[in-house]
């Protein structure tokens, strides 16, 4: 049995009975998760999407004021900080189950942005709580220059998870300081210094990395990141060319192709301004290529599905080495494969990795060949906390939980099944643009009209972004105009859970589309 809390008409009602779910079909009623609360709605709709239930009973919050929080975020938290807090009414989180977040005031949210594509197995899940805590109690910290066994249980089982050469493992704290390691390595590996990315990539915002960062949000007026160049993204959405099977996902741009099946005009074109990369910005020998299998601040961008193999091969033939970053696409995050270098049919000479390696612990690795390994050893590298006993023994339950809890194949079915059902609206909806990705990292972007795909402005992103907060959902931003949403849930969610979003994102379209 549950309870529902109603708010209809200023009173407050329960009613009680049996959970029932049919596909599709999301209940109307209006949700206010476990407290009875007024609209955020300027003209509160009178059918706001019931949120499924949930049997977890969050403590109750006897923390310090939302206003002393405020206080200090203002006054003693880096100005970055206030100009990164998403919307504008704040989300006060207070605790946090599997898919679900609580605020301090008792409201629940459905996390459907996992604190950035981080949270990969749910928030406070009970196996990884207990394996932090089972090691707390045993070893907080030691470094690598000692043997101690989680470290080596992990490196091992990490390891088996990656295909052949990719077995040596170096362990970092997150996924800019795995990056910016992966370039140092590359340079002294190939000898070589120039490495190429993606214009709209992201691979963090370490001095180094903001070079591979293509965004110009990211960027300070400083010298940084010296020796890297950006090539156009294969965007087949947004870029000059594209079609209608272009992309592996089950959700093609509404574009049309000419093309013939197994052909691609939009990949030959893409190919070609990346040989003109080569021709024109860089030397004749390079160190290497960064890409994401799907971009992630970017907006969940896809490329044409040969486009990577081809360019590890022009890559290579320029002695470079080529780099995966799978900080958010990586362990089962694309559904059909655990990585998603996998989806595109290569094999890289490194893969950088972090966020759901450790579902929110901080933690970070690079995985390369013995080769490249050699190279590096010619120096001394230390990481006082990479390894770190804690760290291990949570990313090796984060792998058992995967594999015991089927996440990979969650991501799958769940995500085919979003991605399906936002593609109706995207059909419905003149300013839904575009509808992408694979398993649970998908993007939805938001133009002004299909003809033009002029990114829908600001003011009206932050609109439907605050109304789908207020409903009870907690999704993403990203893209170089900021116009794309971004639904990169923990890889726990249920069907249910997709129907409840469903209908909060078409209850947001269309409470906006009255307004304008």
């Amino acid at each position: 049995m549950y309870k529902v809390v109603s708010c209809l008409s200023g009173r407050c009602a329960v009613l009680t009975g049996q959970p029932r779910y049919r596909p599709g079909l999301a209940k109307f009623h209006l949700a206010s998760g476990a407290l009875c609360q007024k609209s955020a709605f300027k003209y509160p709709p009178s059918d706001l999407p019931e949120m499924p239930p949930c049997n977890f009973k969050p403590e109750e919050y006897k923390g310090m004021s939302k206003e002393r929080m405020m206080e200090i975020r203002r006054q003693n938290c880096n100005p970055m900080t206030m100009k990164v807090t998403y919307y504008k009414k704040p989300v006060f989180i207070h605790q946090g189950y599997m898919q679900w977040l609580w605020d301090v005031d008792g409201r629940r949210y459905l996390d459907l942005f996992a604190g950035v594509a981080t949270v990969s197995v749910g928030h406070c899940h009970p196996k990884v709580t207990a394996a932090a805590e089972q090691q707390l109690k045993r070893l907080w910290h030691t470094t690598n220059i000692y043997v101690y066994p989680p470290l080596h249980e992990y490196c091992e089982k990490l390891a088996s998870y990656l295909p052949d050469p990719l077995k040596v493992i170096y362990l970092t704290n997150s996924g800019s300081e795995a990056n910016d390691l992966a370039m140092l390595m590359a340079r002294l590996h190939t000898g070589n210094f120039d490495i190429i990315t993606f214009r709209g990539s992201y691979h963090g915002g370490s001095p180094q990395t903001m070079g591979l960062t293509s965004n110009a949000a990211y960027k300070y007026p400083i010298a940084n990141g010296l020796g890297c160049t950006n090539t156009m993204c294969p965007d087949v959405f947004r870029g000059p060319w594209g079609g209608s099977h272009c992309r592996d996902s089950p959700v093609q741009t509404i574009r049309e192709c000419g093309c013939a099946q197994g052909h691609c005009m939009a990949n030959e074109h893409y190919i070609g301004q990346l040989k003109e990369t080569f021709a024109t910005s860089v030397p004749s020998q390079i160190a290497a290529f960064f890409g994401e299998p799907i971009q992630g601040v970017g907006g969940a961008v896809q490329y044409p599905k040969n486009y990577l193999k081809e360019a590890y091969k022009l890559v290579r033939e320029r002695g470079g080495v080529c780099i995966a970053d799978e900080v958010q696409t990586g362990f089962g995050r694309t559904g059909t494969h655990f990585w998603g270098f996998q989806g595109h049919d290569v094999i890289p000479d490194m893969v950088t990795m972090a966020k759901g390696i450790g579902n929110g612990f901080p933690m970070g690795a690079v995985v390369t060949t013995p080769e490249i390994a050699a190279s590096f050893a010619k120096g001394v590298h230390f990481n006082t906390f990479g390894g770190n006993p804690v760290a291990c023994a949570v990313a090796s339950s984060v792998l058992d939980v995967i594999r015991e809890d089927g996440a990979q194949q969650i991501s799958l079915d769940v995500g085919t099944y979003l991605m399906t059902e936002l593609a109706k609206l995207r059909d419905k909806y003149e300013i839904i643009g575009d509808v992408r990705g694979k398993g649970l990292q998908i993007g939805v972007e938001m133009v002004k009209d299909k003809v033009s795909r002029d990114p829908l402005p600001p003011q009206a992103m932050s609109e439907i972004f605050e109304d789908i907060k207020d409903m009870g959902v907690l999704i993403g931003k990203g893209g170089v105009y900021g116009q794309t949403f971004r639904i990169k849930p923990p890889m726990c969610i249920t069907m249910e859970d997709a129907d409840f979003f469903l209908a909060v994102f078409n209850k947001s379209i269309q409470s906006y589309m009255e307004r304008t």
